[in-house]
Formats: C-alpha cells, sequence, structure tokens
C-alpha cells in the first residue's frame, strides 16, 4: 500500500468522522463550542493530513514495509487503549500515555515523547477545559484540578 492510498483512506475516514459528527448535540446546552467541535477539527486535520498524503511528492518511493506496518499497529494500539483509558486516567494522564508509543513509533525517544506528551495533555486540558468550557475528565489528577 503507497502513502497515496493511505492518505486517501484518511481522507474518506475524515469526511465519516464529519458527517457522524453533525448529530451530536447535547441535551443541554452548557458548553459554548458543543460536543460536535472536537470530532469536526480532528476530521479537518486528518482530511489535511491525509490530502497531504496523497499529493506530497515522492508519496510512493515511501512503500509499505513490515516495520512500517508494526508502527501503524502500534499507534492503533495506543489509541484504542487512550479511548479505553481516558475516563479512568482523565484526558491530561491519558494523552501523555498515549504519546509515548505514538511518538517513538515515529523516531522519538521516550523521554521526549513523554515531555511532549505531558505539555500536549496540560496544554489542551487547559485550551478546552479551562478558555472553551469543554468539560474534560481529570481521572487520577481530579485532586489537582477539581474533579469530574
Amino acid at each position: 500500500m503507497s502513502d497515496r492510498v493511505f492518505g486517501a483512506v484518511c481522507v474518506v475516514a475524515a469526511v465519516g468522522m464529519a458527517w457522524a459528527a453533525q448529530d451530536y448535540v447535547a441535551p443541554i446546552s452548557y458548553e459554548p463550542v458543543g460536543p460536535r467541535a472536537f470530532p469536526r477539527v480532528l476530521a479537518a486535520l486528518m482530511a489535511i493530513g491525509g490530502l497531504w498524503m496523497v499529493v506530497r511528492p515522492g508519496a510512493d518511493e515511501a512503500g509499505f514495509s513490515a516495520a512500517r506496518f508494526r508502527l501503524i499497529g502500534l499507534s492503533a494500539v495506543a489509541i484504542f487503549a487512550y479511548a479505553a483509558l481516558f475516563q479512568t486516567l482523565g484526558f491530561i494522564v491519558a494523552t501523555a500515555v498515549m504519546t509515548i508509543p505514538v511518538g517513538m513509533a515515529f523516531g522519538g525517544n521516550w523521554k521526549q515523547c513523554l515531555a511532549v506528551g505531558v505539555g500536549f495533555g496540560v496544554g489542551m486540558f487547559f485550551l478546552f477545559d479551562k478558555l472553551l468550557d469543554v468539560v474534560l475528565p481529570t481521572g487520577v489528577l481530579s485532586f489537582l484540578l477539581g474533579g469530574r
């Protein structure tokens, strides 16, 4: 499978994600952004990344080796674990834990990946939870962040 085919699959999946999110409505509107904003933003980013993979020069030369398959598999397992542990661990910890194997799959060492994961988790938590008023689970850090 070439990068161009994988990019096209990402674009199709992103369109499906955005279409599925159109019916996300909170029964009580307590958030200014609403529940459909986050999946739509993720779908847009995924579509942009997929389009880049389709149109970028040299995409077909990358090939699809067993090592690349393992990297994609490791990333997929990390993302499924992230979804399963999101409520229990909370947004910040789950995000930090998920970025370690995903970052290492793309060439980072575990210290770099942990630092980026913690920074990204904390930054996104405060952006969404505090600035945009989108409630995110605090999980094991509820004693620090005022539990939910």
